[in-house]
């Protein structure tokens, strides 16, 4: 049985360490398409920080998918429609914003269109997301965030020592209640327990009728352990970091070498 939906990692795994795609990869993804597999970008990023590469690569059609927010929402990679999300609701934001500075780590989160952060000495970190997504961002005091936000993900950014540190005393009753995983030495994000990228890929797979084994999922870091978990053919990048090669069905190139590009054609083109 073949494979009939490939979701793939942005950052690490579909752009090179230039934060580009090649043209290896682009042609691989363009033969993929033609013979109607669904290519889904599947990534941490915010949407704003996706639909560039989207048109790049054609998939800004009625037909096409994005994961964005580490699996907080699926959107219709054409009109932006929102077909599934998980929000964080306020007072989660509440009790995790002040979890962040019981900690001392840098704090901030992101609705659909803009990242918000009550850190006066806005971290260097959440300058280089919104640089990196084209997100906007705001300082905005606790006292002035409303329910009306809809927080889609929350991340505690610092120096990878003092965020390891914060993460090492973060509670038991909150690793319990959350989806929280290690995106970057310097990002750990907060979300809805259902937001991951393994469950937004297999809502999207059902959504489509395609079967676990029909989905090949590519990645580096450790967000995108669940989804190549859940796929039928879990791919690790050549450069992903050892807990992803270890649960990976297969290892591919590096993202230097354009290796979704090489995990295409290897197993889904043949």
């Amino acid at each position: 049985m073949g494979i009939k939906l490939v979701t793939i990692d942005i950052d690490g795994t579909l752009l090179n360490s230039e934060r580009k795609l090649t043209d290896e990869v682009k042609q691989a993804i363009k033969k993929a398409t033609e013979m109607d597999v669904n290519i889904v970008l599947a990534t941490g990023r915010p949407t704003i920080g996706v639909m560039p590469l989207i048109k790049e690569l054609g998939l800004d059609n009625e037909h096409g998918f994005i994961i964005t927010y580490n699996g907080g929402m699926i959107q219709n990679a054409g009109t932006q429609e929102i077909l599934i999300q998980h929000p964080l609701p306020f007072e989660d934001y509440l009790d995790i914003e002040l979890l962040s500075r019981k900690l001392g780590v840098h704090f901030h989160v992101q609705d659909c269109d803009r990242m918000y952060t009550a850190n006066r000495d806005i971290s260097e970190y959440t300058i280089n997301e919104a640089f990196l997504t084209g997100i906007p961002v705001s300082y905005r005091a606790v006292s002035e965030m409303t329910p009306d936000i809809n927080i889609i993900k929350s991340m505690m950014i610092d120096h990878e020592a003092v965020l390891d540190e914060a993460i090492s005393k973060v509670p038991d009753t909150f690793k319990e209640k959350f989806a929280m995983v290690k995106s970057a030495p310097y990002y750990y994000e907060i979300l809805n327990k259902n937001a991951t990228k393994g469950e937004a890929v297999k809502e999207l797979a059902e959504l489509l009728n395609i079967k676990p084994e029909e989905v090949m999922s590519i990645g580096d870091n450790e967000n995108d352990l669940s989804m190549i978990e859940v796929a039928g053919i879990g791919v690790a990048m050549g450069n992903a970091v050892p807990a992803v090669k270890e649960v990976a069905d297969r290892i591919t190139k590096t993202n230097d070498e354009h290796g979704v590009a090489h995990a295409i054609n290897e197993w889904v083109l043949k």
